[in-house]
């Protein structure tokens, strides 16, 4: 585990329990926000990035903080991703999920140095699951180190993402899929996507965004726990946001496999 693991681990819980659980269902209609054309805001986002930042700050003072409501308001403080130190933070991933009253919805925060991802964590106040990669330390649930392994079934499982494309791109690449695939439902939290990759409850993710605060977490995560994650060129994710697209898989051979269908 990373030295910061146990620091982090508390301040996510912490404000988990004190800024977004208690506005979990109990959100008035003033305090959701439509940010950009389908992207939700809500003051839970805002008071929780508040809060981690503060935290963070304390924890590595020498590091910039990137999060994503501060990279709505201020676009180029994304840019400092490359950054000797930075911390990056989802306040709450899954927005439109939690505005809505449901579940999925999660808290992820990566740690990454000269470009390259440290570390990273994605909690589920709800399930109160705690998932916790450091890089060439492993990948961790609730303390516990997991291995990435395939679904039971006859088929893998995919998901596709429609996030960032067109209708008829979307069709197309579930087209491609459903030969070799059972196709699943994606629930626009990767604060879920990347655990059902490492738990054995989904096989493949197939990302056309690529936000760093959306992934650096479940990048690192999924890397040490076994799984494959890479852009549709088969190269590894860039935090500076110059990939396009990301395939995230349970094992190699089935990342490989659906890099494949999505160009063959």
């Amino acid at each position: 585990m990373h030295p910061h693991h146990d620091a982090v681990s508390a301040l996510i819980r912490r404000v988990a329990e004190t800024v977004v659980l208690p506005r979990f269902r109990n959100l008035a209609a003033h305090e959701v926000l439509e940010k950009t054309p389908g992207e939700l805001v809500t003051i839970a986002d805002r008071e929780a990035e508040e809060r981690l930042t503060e935290g963070l700050a304390a924890i590595a003072p020498d590091a910039v903080i990137i999060g994503e409501e501060a990279c709505a308001a201020n676009p180029a403080l994304v840019d400092q991703a490359m950054a000797a130190r930075a911390w990056v933070i989802d306040p709450i991933d899954g927005t439109g999920n939690f505005a809505a009253g449901e579940p999925p919805f999660g808290i992820m925060i990566a740690l990454i140095e000269a470009g390259v991802i440290q570390a990273g964590w994605i909690y589920d106040p709800v399930a109160e699951r705690m998932c916790h990669a450091a890089l060439g330390g492993g990948a961790f649930v609730n303390g516990t180190q997991v291995q990435a392994r395939q679904s039971d079934g006859p088929r893998p499982h995919a998901a596709v993402s429609k996030v960032a494309q067109s209708e008829a791109e979307h069709a197309e690449r579930m087209r491609r899929f459903e030969q070799d695939f059972e196709l699943w439902a994606m629930p626009r939290c990767a604060a879920e996507n990347y655990p059902r990759l490492a738990l054995g409850q989904n096989d493949v993710a197939v990302f056309r965004r690529t936000l760093i605060w959306d992934h650096a977490p479940g990048v690192v995560f999924l890397g040490e726990a076994g799984g494959y994650v890479a852009h549709w060129n088969g190269t590894p994710y860039r935090v500076d946001g110059k990939g396009v697209g990301l395939i995230a898989a349970s094992t190699p051979e089935l990342g490989r496999r659906a890099t494949e269908l999505l160009f063959g």
